[in-house]
């Protein structure tokens, strides 16, 4: 693996933010972000890369490419789940594997941004379609967990904490983020294809200040994600190891299923990405209020605390050297 590619992306100004956060929890630094602004920004990215997205879909259509990509994310976010279950079981309870493999076969919004940003300063071509898949990518992991929870649970759980079907749907396909990203997606589908004027007033917004903004809640995420790092503690060496072992391994199957759809180096990239990411907003959301005997502290601290900086500053760089190298490999 090339070494340049890493340090290019450590050296990427949303990364150094990043970065720059987290150091100034560990020399206790009081840079203190107010509270509403990183819900304003995170709000403001998925706004954002869903608009766009919308648009690049309107442009490229559901083509032969398009569906089977979105299919295939579908797919793995309910397989995922799954795996990191059984994986799970051997060292925890029931509550405790369903809430964190939810949490695993769930995406990163900002990890997959990051990854775009990769893209764009190695000059590597990407389709906007792949919002798409990050945008259908949320919801099935919660499903998956959450019913794993319904079928593998102790059968003397207390009433009040069963679960009803339409408590589950709702909680998955309602929250903030994915509401915001679908119908983000949606009006920007809508405006490229009977108001193109709309894309260029909304570009200033949408297109110019994305950067900054990306940069902005990156900082604070480094904050955030740096106050997690002692709670790793709890959570013990086995549970360490599976917030980096199974981002590597989903990786390395989705590669494969890149390569059997063809995707270019850039979507493989990105559908390699979500893969490998895992949720620290939407799921531990759903699983706090829905699964409230699995510990927060387990499945916030692994995706927050090691899993996303572990992404952002090495992963993508790592991915993408897997895509490079398995891909151009592909006679399909």
């Amino acid at each position: 693996m090339e070494i340049n590619p890493i340090l290019q992306n450590v050296l990427a100004p949303p990364v150094l933010f990043f970065l720059i956060g987290a150091i100034s929890v560990l020399f206790k630094s009081d840079l203190e972000i107010p509270a509403p602004l990183p819900k304003l920004f995170s709000l403001y990215l998925l706004l954002a890369i869903g608009f766009k997205g919308g648009i690049e879909i309107q442009k490229s259509g559901f083509t032969d490419q398009v569906l089977p990509t979105l299919s295939a994310a579908i797919l793995m976010s309910l397989v995922i789940p799954l795996i990191g279950f059984l994986i799970l079981r051997f060292k925890f309870d029931v509550f405790n594997s369903a809430a964190i493999a939810a949490a695993y076969g769930s995406i990163s919004a900002v990890t997959f941004i990051s990854a775009e940003s990769f893209l764009e300063s190695q000059k590597i071509a990407f389709d906007g379609f792949m919002v798409g898949a990050l945008a259908l990518m949320e919801s099935p992991a919660i499903i998956v967990g959450l019913l794993l929870v319904k079928f593998a649970a102790p059968k003397n759980r207390p009433k009040s904490r069963k679960m009803h079907l339409s408590a589950i749907l709702h909680e998955s396909l309602l929250n903030g983020s994915v509401y915001l990203l679908l119908s983000s997606l949606i009006v920007g589908f809508l405006t490229a294809s009977s108001n193109p004027s709309g894309i260029t007033k909304m570009e200033p917004f949408t297109g110019q200040l994305f950067y900054g903004a990306e940069c902005f809640f990156l900082l604070d995420m480094g904050i955030v994600a740096a106050q997690r790092l002692p709670r790793l503690k709890s959570a013990g060496s086995f549970l360490i190891g599976f917030a980096i072992f199974m981002p590597l391994f989903n990786a390395f199957i989705g590669v494969f299923i890149a390569r059997f759809l063809s995707l270019g180096p850039g979507n493989a990239l990105l559908f390699v990405v979500l893969c490998a990411s895992a949720s620290y907003l939407a799921v531990p959301a759903a699983m706090r209020m829905t699964v409230p005997e699995a510990k927060s502290s387990y499945y916030i601290s692994t995706t927050l605390g090691l899993t996303f900086p572990f992404n952002i500053v090495l992963g993508i760089p790592i991915y993408m050297s897997l895509v490079s190298t398995i891909i151009p490999l592909s006679p399909l």
